[in-house]
């Protein structure tokens, strides 16, 4: 779920925080890529007549299609993903996660009638509801990246809390989701739409956390404040209270405990129990791996190994195969350019707060540079 509405209302208060972009413009970027997300997208989004696709024993290759041609578009446009996979989730998240069962079982119901009726489209719409990322899943997408010289990160608990560590960390330019949690978790870069199908032609979306908090007057502490009172997957939202009101709550009282101790608790009672304080230390101090732990490296890519592996046990064609691998050796092989943010420093749209480059490209003898749009630039001192 990540937050609930946030999206829209950073839209609707802060939109000089949104600008949207093209996948060639982040030449030369780091990126960290919220696996399980993309993944999901995948089985979702790679089908043929209304199904997954399969090998010829029946097994699932949705998500190794999607993941090594979308993996093959980045880097065919200068991008240097690193695929970040959820660990173990928080025990807060029991909650959320026994909702999702539930919805999964609604789902299976309604799914048998729909079948049972005939009902192609209901069919179709079920079964993407039943759609669920697992172990395997994951196994085998870190076997494709292994192959294909893409690095990923194991974290120790939510992905996108430790995409964030790499963003703040200075490892990565941005967090690559579709959940608008990182922003909670201090990504100051948000990267919407990355991992979609071209054919969608949908523009990549960046949100700049930086602006939100100047547009809407907020510290980071008090940001994650408002997000819980959206609604996250940690605990419940107080009832009767949408985005609108949740934003002039916190302008006006700076806190949860605040805003409680001026609210009228009959007319809006939170849920019993409100774990809002842990839920607070989740988003402010999260289990992940430091930055400074982790060593990124973009390796050539084992053609003979991503053959056996991908046309060998799951039946894909050779020479894609093999196609792709050439695009994969161009990438490393090829002249890397130089950015301008590898020479000035960078500042997010309306905010004026500098940011250090990601040390992505820095070859200052090529001087061709392509830069991403909507963005200032201010000479480094």
């Amino acid at each position: 779920m990540g937050i609930l509405g946030l999206s829209k209302l950073i839209a609707d208060a802060a939109p000089s925080a949104i600008k949207e972009n093209e996948m060639k413009n982040y030449f030369g970027r780091k990126v960290a890529i919220d696996a399980s997300m993309s993944i999901y997208q995948f089985l979702i989004a790679v089908r043929q007549e209304g199904a997954n696709l399969t090998s010829a024993d029946g097994e699932t290759t949705s998500h190794l299609m999607g993941m090594f041609y979308r993996t093959i578009r980045m880097v065919d446009n200068g991008i240097k993903p690193v695929y970040v996979f959820d660990g173990k989730p928080p025990s807060m998240k029991g909650g959320e996660l026994a909702k999702r069962t539930e919805k999964r079982a609604q789902a299976q119901e309604a799914l048998a009638k729909a079948e049972e009726a005939g009902n192609v489209e209901e069919i179709d719409k079920q079964s993407k509801r039943l759609v669920k990322v697992n172990k395997g899943h994951n196994d085998e997408c870190k076997q494709l990246l292994t192959l294909m010289g893409i690095p990923y990160v194991d974290a120790p608990c939510e992905a996108e809390a430790q995409c964030a560590e790499l963003v703040k960390g200075g490892k990565v330019f941005a967090t690559a989701t579709e959940d608008m949690d990182s922003l909670t978790f201090g990504t100051n870069i948000l990267l919407r739409h990355m991992t979609f199908s071209e054919a969608r032609k949908m523009p990549i979306k960046e949100f700049y956390l930086s602006t939100v908090l100047t547009e809407l007057g907020f510290s980071q502490d008090e940001f994650i404040d408002l997000c819980i009172l959206l609604g996250c997957d940690y605990c419940d939202s107080i009832r009767g209270i949408g985005p609108k009101r949740a934003v002039e709550l916190m302008q006006k009282h700076r806190s949860i405990e605040s805003v409680l101790g001026n609210l009228d608790t009959n007319k809006y009672a939170p849920p019993e129990d409100w774990p809002y304080q842990q839920a607070r230390k989740l988003f402010k101090q999260p289990e992940v791996t430091p930055a400074t732990d982790l060593d990124l490296k973009w390796t050539d890519p084992d053609e003979e190994g991503l053959v056996k592996f991908m046309c060998g046990e799951k039946g894909f064609a050779e020479d894609r195969m093999k196609n792709g691998c050439k695009k994969l050796q161009k990438a490393r092989k090829g002249t890397t350019q130089g950015r301008l943010d590898g020479f000035f420093t960078v500042t997010s749209p309306a905010s004026g707060v500098k940011r250090k480059s990601d040390g992505g490209a820095k070859d200052s003898k090529n001087k061709k540079s392509k830069t991403p749009a909507g963005k200032g630039y201010r000479r480094g001192k």
